[in-house]
């Protein structure tokens, strides 16, 4: 399935198409997404809660299968700082895949900026929930931890 537009908000039915509203967003931002990973919990699953705080630049998943707690990308350097605050569709679900991107600075592989691009997997509500310009290093590094 393609994007599709329902009024205010897109629609799509898995990671290509989440990909492509988290590109759209990137570039209306001026600092365009150029690397992407998954997030894929040790259990195998790939729905979660979903927690941030884009002030402090922190965002944690819960696994909605095994209940396991990660920190995303640099996150534990500010989880300590960090009031979470959880995210809920417009269809008030709270299960979510995640799509993470980073765009880099010029001429290196350092992170400049992240975004986390959500898919409900409820309504197949799709979106960018947080942002925010980050100083992670390695974008490789990073994105491994998402």
């Amino acid at each position: 399935m393609a994007l599709t537009k329902k009024g205010r908000y897109w629609y799509g039915s898995g990671p290509d198409d989440t990909r492509a509203e988290l590109l759209r967003y990137s570039k209306a931002n001026a600092c365009p997404a150029t690397r992407f990973a998954e997030s894929v919990c040790a259990c195998g699953h790939r729905a979660f809660r979903l927690e941030t705080d884009e002030d402090a630049g922190a965002a944690r998943r819960t696994c909605l299968t095994c209940g396991t707690v990660q920190l995303m990308g640099d996150s534990a350097e500010f989880a300590d700082e960090a009031e979470f605050g959880g995210h809920e569709c417009v269809c008030a679900a709270e299960s979510f895949e995640l799509l993470s991107g980073v765009a880099l600075y010029s001429d290196s592989s350092d992170v400049r900026w992240y975004y986390l691009g959500c898919r409900c997997t409820a309504c197949n509500l799709v979106g960018v929930f947080a942002d925010w310009k980050c100083e992670a290093g390695d974008a490789e590094a990073f994105l491994a931890a998402v």
